[in-house]
C-alpha cells in the first residue's frame, strides 16, 4: 500500500477500475486481525458519500423556508472536506430550517432525499470496504457531524447498525433547531468514538478510521489504522507527514450536458440498430432470428454510442450449457442492454409489467418474447410464468433478475425463488451473471448514462434438478452469497472485452 497521499481524483480522470491501493487495503483487512473488538469507523461525508457541490449564490439567495429550502439545507450540508466555516454556516441554516419540524416529518424527508439524490453519491468503494470489514467480524460504525436525518437512511441501506451523529434537541417530538449537547465536530467526533469504544469493548489501537477532511485528524489519530480518503490538500500533507495511507475513490458526479446528448444518441442507436437487425433477417421469415438480430445490433449500437465498454470473465459459461436460466443482479435500467449483449442470441427474459409502459424498451422487449409479470399479484404472476418452462424446454434460454427490483447500493438484495422453480421444472441449470459498475454508468432511478466500463462475471452453471422445491431457501441464499463473494473478490482471470458488433445464429 502506498504511503504517499493520493490527490483527490477528478471526474475527467476517474475510471471504473478499482485503484491498486484499494485492493491492497482490502487484502490487508482480510488477512489482518478479526473480531468485533476491532472497529471500522467511516466518516459519512467524503468517505461514504461524495459530497454535493455548493449551489450558486443566486439560488442560495432565493431560498425561503419551504420544504425546498429544508431539502437544500440537508443536502447542502453533505460536503467533502467540510471546513470550520462551512460547518458553522450549516448549523446556522439547520437551526432556522429544522426549528418547529417534527422528528417523524424529518425522518420521512431524509428517506425521500436518500432515494432521490443521496444514493447516487454513495461510493461503491466504501460499500466494498464496509462489507470486507463485516466479513472480518469487525464492528462497523458510521459517524458524522451532521444530523441523523441526513445519515440514517444511508446507514440503513448499507446495513450499518452503529451510527454516531450530532443529536438535535427536541420537545415532544418537535425540534428546537439547536444541537443537543456537543456537536460531533473535530474533537467532538473523536470523543464520541472514544466513548463508543469504551462502551463496546473496542480496541482503538487495532481499529480503522476513514475520512477525507482535516477536521477529522483527531479521529484519525485515535486509531491504529487511519486512512485518508480522497484527502483535501491539508489532510494530504498531514497524511504524508504521519505515514498514513491514502486511498482514492472515484468521484460520483451528476450527469453533464454531454451525458444527456450521449444518452439521446444511445437511444437513437438502439432504435436504428434494432430496426436494422430485424430487416437484416426479415428474409428468413423467422421471428426468433429477427429477435436475435434485433438484440445483437441494437445493444451493440447503443453501447458504442454511449461509450460503454464491457469486460467479461467466464464468457464460456454464456455459450454452454444451453438452454439455461441466467440470473443477473439488477442495478441499472441499462441492464436490459448489457445482459443480452453479453449472452448473445437465443435468450429472452422475464420483466416487470411496468416495463410495458416504457415507450422504447416496452415494444422491443415484447418483440423478443419477454414475459411480463405483475408483481402485485403473486397468484397471477405464478400463472404467467408457467409457459416459461415450455420456452426453456423448447431450447430458448431465459434471463431474469432474482432480486425483482434495482438496488440503491451495490448490495445484492434478497432473491425471489421463482426463477429457481422454473429452472427446476424445466430441468435446466441456473447460471449466475454478476454485474459490477452498472450502477455507476447509470444511477438506479436515472435514464442518463455516462461513459465507462462495466465488468461482468459469468459463473459456472448450477444444477438445480435435485433441489427440493418446498425447501430451497438455504440453497437460494447460497447462490446469492456467490454474488456478494464475487463482487468483493472480483476474478481477474480470463478477462475478455465484448465487441459491440452484431452476433447472431444463422
Amino acid at each position: 500500500m502506498s504511503q504517499a497521499a493520493t490527490p483527490r481524483p477528478t471526474a475527467e480522470s476517474a475510471q471504473t477500475d478499482s485503484p491498486a491501493d484499494l485492493r491492497t487495503l482490502l487484502s490487508a483487512i482480510r488477512s489482518g486481525p478479526q473480531g468485533p473488538e476491532i472497529a471500522a469507523v467511516f466518516d459519512f461525508g467524503g468517505a461514504v458519500v461524495d459530497g454535493f457541490a455548493r449551489p450558486p449564490l443566486y439560488r442560495r439567495a432565493l431560498r425561503g423556508r419551504g420544504s425546498g429550502s429544508l431539502s437544500a439545507t440537508l443536502l447542502g450540508g453533505i460536503r467533502n472536506g467540510l471546513t470550520d466555516g462551512e460547518y458553522s454556516r450549516f448549523l446556522q441554516q439547520a437551526s432556522y430550517a429544522l426549528a418547529g419540524r417534527t422528528e417523524d416529518e424529518l425522518d420521512e424527508l431524509g428517506e425521500r432525499l436518500f432515494r432521490r439524490a443521496i444514493y447516487g453519491h454513495l461510493f461503491p468503494e466504501a460499500w466494498q470496504l464496509i462489507r470486507t470489514h463485516e466479513a472480518a467480524g469487525h464492528t462497523v460504525v458510521l459517524t458524522s457531524s451532521l444530523t441523523r436525518f441526513q445519515v440514517a437512511p444511508a446507514a440503513a441501506a448499507l446495513g450499518v447498525a452503529h451510527v454516531l451523529c450530532t443529536a438535535m434537541a427536541t420537545s415532544d417530538g418537535v425540534l428546537s433547531g439547536y444541537a443537543e449537547g456537543k456537536t460531533l465536530w473535530r474533537h467532538g467526533k473523536a470523543d464520541a468514538v472514544r466513548s463508543f469504544a469504551a462502551a463496546n469493548g473496542i480496541d482503538l489501537s487495532r481499529s480503522y478510521a476513514y475520512s477525507d477532511g482535516v477536521a477529522d485528524v483527531p479521529l484519525l489519530a485515535l486509531v491504529g489504522h487511519p486512512v485518508a480518503v480522497n484527502p483535501e490538500r491539508k489532510l494530504a500533507a498531514m497524511a504524508t507527514g504521519n505515514a498514513w495511507p491514502s486511498v482514492a475513490f472515484r468521484p460520483r458526479r451528476a450527469p453533464r450536458p454531454r451525458d444527456y446528448l450521449r444518452t439521446i444518441a444511445g437511444f437513437a442507436a438502439l432504435v436504428g440498430g434494432a430496426v436494422f437487425g430485424v430487416l437484416a433477417k426479415a428474409y428468413t421469415g423467422q421471428r426468433r432470428k429477427m429477435a436475435d438480430a434485433l438484440m445483437a445490433y441494437g445493444t451493440g449500437a447503443t453501447l458504442r454510442a454511449l461509450g460503454v465498454r464491457i469486460r467479461v470473465t467466464g464468457a464460456e459459461h454464456a455459450r454452454s450449457p444451453r438452454p439455461a436460466v441466467f440470473l443477473f443482479n439488477h442495478q441499472s435500467q441499462f441492464d436490459v442492454i448489457i445482459v443480452p449483449n453479453v449472452l448473445g442470441g437465443a435468450v429472452t427474459g422475464i420483466g416487470k409489467k411496468e416495463l410495458t409502459r416504457n415507450p422504447l424498451f416496452g415494444p422491443l422487449m415484447r418483440f423478443v418474447g419477454v414475459t411480463f409479470i405483475d408483481r402485485s399479484d403473486t397468484h397471477r404472476a405464478k400463472a404467467t410464468l408457467a409457459p416459461v418452462v415450455e420456452t426453456l424446454r423448447g431450447g430458448l434460454s431465459i434471463a431474469v433478475s432474482p432480486e425483482g427490483t434495482r438496488s440503491y447500493t451495490p448490495e445484492v438484495g434478497p432473491f425471489k425463488k421463482g426463477a429457481f422453480h422454473i429452472a427446476h421444472q424445466a430441468g435446466v441449470p441456473v447460471i449466475p451473471v454478476v454485474i459490477r459498475n452498472a450502477g455507476e454508468i447509470s444511477w438506479r432511478n436515472s435514464m442518463i448514462a455516462r461513459r465507462g466500463t462495466v465488468d461482468v462475471a459469468i459463473l459456472a452453471p448450477i444444477d438445480v434438478r435435485d433441489w427440493d422445491p418446498a425447501a430451497m431457501s438455504e440453497q437460494v441464499e447460497g447462490v446469492r452469497e456467490l454474488y456478494l463473494e464475487t463482487l468483493l473478490n472480483w476474478p481477474d482471470d480470463a478477462v475478455s472485452e465484448v465487441e459491440h458488433t452484431a452476433r447472431h445464429t444463422d
